[in-house]
């Protein structure tokens, strides 16, 4: 099934790749932990009184904090634990950009911004107009959700150019296409993440968190096997537990959104929403 239809998409989108500018054809760098899953690496800081953090887990993470009400306050303890455990970023709605980015500019930490979130439902030129900015204000990677009625309506060329505005709009940064994938079919899974490879995003991404349903391993593996080694897909929403993480890993993820990364990296149960 999944060769038929990247075998029809791939038809329909003939002249995409002249108009594609980023780079998914080039290795994502940390696909390593696809291939050969993750390590525990005891924190060599660790001691008694302090907690065991698996730092290879870690660098998987996108530390998330996206509700309504998200305070200033919670936003600095966010960018701090980011720091602190060595997460590849902290993810934040695109408001939000300036405050985090003064708060990690000095640090290893990416900062991630979403666009269009939650419903994706936004006009194609306020997501561009929204990236844009996001960039502008610091943002090193983007998490743009999908417009999912015109996916399901069978408008392809209006999600690709939707996913490739974005792409474009971003100059060259890290672009993540969020499927909603609870309110997909599975074809409608490959097809998004056809019309995610041929507009030049970085990755594929489960869900905003925020709809009837989160990462599941099977959407995981079919993402991979749709989009290959070269193209990253990160498992989001619902992510709280080691053994939640290391069970995406092994379908194929290798960015992690959740919002109980602390939990993970320590093997402890996450409570958070996200």
């Amino acid at each position: 099934m999944i060769e038929e239809i990247v075998d029809r998409m791939l038809k329909e989108g003939t002249e995409r790749q002249d108009e594609a500018v980023g780079p998914y054809n080039e290795p994502v760098k940390d696909l390593k932990s696809v291939d050969n899953g993750v390590k525990v690496r005891r924190d060599p800081l660790a001691g008694e009184g302090r907690k065991v953090v698996d730092r290879d887990l870690a660098r998987l993470i996108d530390h998330t904090l996206l509700k309504a009400d998200a305070r200033l306050p919670e936003l600095e303890k966010l960018c701090d634990e980011a720091i602190e455990y060595g997460f590849a970023s902290v993810c934040v709605n695109s408001s939000h950009v300036p405050f985090c980015y003064a708060r990690l500019r000095q640090s290893r930490v990416a900062l991630a911004s979403v666009i269009g979130f939650p419903l994706g439902a936004a006009a194609t030129e306020v997501k561009k107009v929204e990236a844009a900015r996001a960039i502008a204000d610091g943002a090193d990677e983007l998490d743009m959700v999908i417009n999912i009625g015109w996916l399901k309506s069978g408008r392809h060329e209006d999600v690709y150019r939707d996913i490739l505005a974005v792409v474009k709009a971003a100059h060259g940064k890290v672009v993540k296409v969020i499927l909603e994938t609870s309110l997909l079919t599975d074809e409608e899974i490959i097809q998004a993440c056809v019309l995610s490879k041929d507009a030049g995003a970085h990755f594929v991404k489960t869900s905003t968190g925020f709809s009837t349903g989160g990462a599941k391993v099977e959407h995981v593996a079919l993402m991979r096997k749709v989009v290959g080694r070269n193209m990253g897909v990160k498992a989001s929403g619902g992510v709280r537990s080691r053994a939640e993480a290391l069970a995406m890993v092994e379908a194929g993820a290798n960015r992690l959104g959740t919002s109980s990364g602390i939990a993970i990296v320590t093997g402890e149960q996450g409570s958070g929403g996200y």
